[in-house]
This record gives structure tokens, sequence and C-alpha cells, in this order.
């Protein structure tokens, strides 16, 4: 089987696996234990969170550990809420963002809080003049992610950040899609917390972390927690912390390999379907792009149908964001960006992985042309 959907989950790193097993053997402990055992493993979580701050461009006391991307994504926003001192109601999230974040601002405003969604142009990009119009005196939070997931548009924060930072609003951004992908920089971004998954860079599932600015004197979401500094209640998986660490330096020191071996891919890609261009369209933003999210839409046929039929052929590839898969929902991202329902429900995603070969893309090519023709036959 051909996997092209690494923006869903990814297959753990064999060096990864060495160290978890490893690490499970040698630091089994409890961190906050105050014997000899649980010192060794305290002082290995914070050589894993070491890393990872480095990797973000952070300090170490700013990364906690959670159980992954939408975990982080909640913890996060509601932290920031409980710590807010400015005083207002007011949030600012866009149409495009994962459910964990979508969802959860539907559920604050059956708790009192007014939230804009805001749209996205026709090629996905959120526009920044659109932000400044509607940041409010009670504004106290914006959540804008960073690379979505399901065409790989890549926001401006830098300049989001440069404008919410002015007004004094905090800014929480879910880099899952991002990290691996971009050269982050939190302080460069002007972020006040991000969200980040291990399994979308060869980790282990079931582990994640939030960065949260030490500018926030946050209050705890569940008095009486100690771990993580109050900020996450449970032990910590000390194993899969290391293991996420060692794949973040990983992804980290062979970002700039892995991005020209994705941009020759997607222009692979884009040569094969050119001639198809009527039949087949690529939705991405010009400039603000990864390569290594394809979005595209073969006209006249919807999303599901398609994959399946790439499934037939060996190909594994998803109709939009995984945590859809079952639902008959158009995509939010194609809804935003002005389609109609039924194209939302045509879009397909296709995502790249290091080990993704020009063999693979080819044979892609094949079966999207061959199946896109089944349509005018």
């Amino acid at each position: 089987m051909i996997y092209l959907d690494h923006a869903a989950t990814t297959k753990i790193d064999k060096q990864v696996l060495d160290v978890f097993t490893s690490a499970s053997e040698q630091f089994f402990g409890n961190e906050s234990s105050l014997h000899d055992v649980g010192t060794k493993a305290s002082e290995a979580l914070k050589e894993a969170r070491t890393v990872l701050a480095s990797s973000l461009h952070a300090e170490f006391e700013e990364v906690f550990f959670t159980s992954g991307g939408t975990e982080s994504n909640k913890l996060a926003i509601m932290t920031l809420l409980n710590s807010v001192k400015k005083e207002g109601n007011h949030l600012i999230t866009t149409e495009i963002e994962h459910s964990s974040i979508f969802n959860l601002f539907k559920k604050l405003e059956g708790f009192g809080y007014e939230v804009t969604y805001l749209k996205t142009d026709n090629q996905g990009l959120v526009s920044l003049e659109e932000i400044r119009k509607n940041i409010r005196k009670d504004t106290i939070l914006a959540s804008i992610q960073h690379v979505n997931s399901e065409i790989g548009v890549k926001q401006n924060l830098k300049e989001i950040g440069k404008l919410l930072y002015k007004e004094n609003i905090y800014f929480h951004s879910d880099l899952v899609q991002s990290y691996g992908k971009v050269a982050l920089d939190v302080n460069d971004l002007n972020l006040t917390s991000g969200s980040i998954s291990s399994h979308k860079i060869h980790g282990p599932k079931g582990i994640g972390l939030v960065f949260l600015s030490k500018d926030v004197h946050y209050k705890v979401n569940y008095p009486g927690t100690t771990h993580e500094n109050g900020f996450r209640p449970g032990t910590v998986d000390v194993p899969s912390a290391l293991a996420f660490a060692y794949a973040g330096q990983k992804v980290t020191d062979d970002l700039e390999k892995e991005q020209i071996s994705a941009k020759n891919l997607r222009q692979l890609l884009k040569q094969r379907l050119e001639s198809y261009k009527n039949q087949i369209i690529i939705h991405s933003h010009p400039t603000n792009q990864v390569d290594q999210i394809i979005g595209l839409s073969l006209q006249g046929l919807q999303g599901q149908y398609v994959m399946l039929e790439c499934n037939r052929y060996d190909i594994a590839i998803s109709t939009g964001s995984a945590c859809q898969i079952g639902q008959t929902l158009p995509s939010r991202m194609m809804l935003a960006m002005g389609k109609t329902d039924i194209e939302a429900k045509e879009l397909i995603r296709v995502s790249m992985g290091r080990d993704t070969t020009e063999r693979e893309i080819n044979h892609l090519a094949d079966v999207l042309i061959k199946t896109s023709d089944k349509r005018y036959q």
C-alpha cells in the first residue's frame, strides 16, 4: 500500500521506537517521586523538554506535555481564558480550524463568550485586515491555525501576531501541521501559546505538547494538580516524551532536506496533472503553502468515491481531515473559500512524507487521471 496520508498520522520511526523501548526500561519511575528512580525519570524528562523547547526557540519552562494535539489545543485555550487579565468575552477564530478548536469555540458560546469566525479568501488565506476590523475592546483571545490540514495553506502568523500583541490579545495557534514542515520560532511569531502532536512527525501516539509563554501567569485548570507545574494532571509518560523529543530533533535537523524533496514531488504531480487541469483542480496558495499537503478535487466526483478508488489501487489518501471520516459533511476549509457544498464534498487530500517516492507520485497521478476520465466517458 502506498501511504499518502501523513497529515492524518505517520508511522513511528524505527529509531524513535528504539528510544521508547529503551526509555521504558530505564526511566520507568514516576518523575514526581523523590527516590532515585523517580529522580532519574525526572532528569530524563527535563532533557526531553529541553530538546523540544529548543526546536521551537522556546524556553524549558514554556513546554508542557499532554496526550496530543487535541488536548493541547483545549488545555491551552482554556488556560488562557482562565488567566486573562483584560476584561472581555469576545474571541476570534476562523472557520477552518481543526475540529478540536472549532468545536471548543462553539461550546464556549454556550458559556457566554462571543465568537467571531473568520472566513478566508478564495485561496484559503485569512486576511490581516479582516482580523483588524473584527478586533473589539473586549477581544481577549484569538486562535488561528498555522497550516491547514486539508490543503496546506500557511497563515501569516508573524503579522497576525504583531497585530494581536499590540492590541494586548492572547494569541494561540494550532501548530500540529506546521511542526516538522516549516521552521518555527514562537517568539518571532508573537505566540502566546501553541500546540504540537508527536504522531505527526513519526513519533509515538498519545503525546503532544503545549508551548505557553512564560509571560502568562497562568491559573491551573484543575486545582490541586502537581504534575507539569500544575498545567496538566496525571503522571507524565517519560518514555513517550523522550521518543517525541528524538523525533522532534530529527525532523528539525532534516527540515531543509525534506522541504526540497516535498517541493520536487509536488511539482512532479502538478506536471503530471497539468493537461487535466480542467478536470482535476489543485487547491493551493501561490506563496503561502507547504508542499507536503496537496488538496485536490476531481470535478463531478465526490471525494469519498475518489478515495475508495485510490484505495482499490493500493493508495491511501484522505477525503480531508481524518477527524471527519465517516461523515458526509462538506469541508469547512472549502466552504470558507467560497466553494459550494457540492464542490466542498469533492475535496481529497494527498499528504506526503519523508519516504514518499517519485514512483508513488507517478502511480497516484495515473490513478487520478484514470478515475477522472471515468466521469467524462
